[in-house]
């Protein structure tokens, strides 16, 4: 599978859909709830919004390509696109310390 990559418009779709503290809270939820996700009920309870609230910002992450959604009967769940993640922190360091590797890497690197 081929690795994701994002253009100018992407990175500030993405960018913009994160500065936001209840779609960042979401994300960051949904990041660490890995592949499986959550439902709407469990992150509205887990971040105390309204219904109507949540889906405002489900759907601004979804429109970013940040989120997956998939439904389970009666129930929707939400995932982080952890591809789409990786894509947007590779598009910001692309040129990073004028393209000499390692220099930008974290010294302790994580990957999903």
């Amino acid at each position: 599978m081929p690795k994701a990559t994002l253009n100018d418009s992407d990175a500030v779709k993405a960018l913009a859909a994160l500065a936001q503290g209840h779609r960042l809270a979401v994300f960051r939820l949904l990041v660490v709830a890995g592949p499986d996700g959550l439902s709407v009920g469990h992150i509205a309870e887990a971040l105390g919004l309204a219904n109507a609230t949540l889906s405002f910002h489900l759907k601004e992450l979804a429109n970013a390509g940040l989120i997956a959604s998939r439904q389970e009967g009666r129930f929707v769940f939400y995932s982080a696109s952890i591809d789409r993640m990786n894509a947007l922190i590779a598009f910001l360091t692309e040129n990073c310390c004028q393209g000499v590797p390692g220099l930008c890497e974290p010294s302790s690197p994580r990957k999903c």
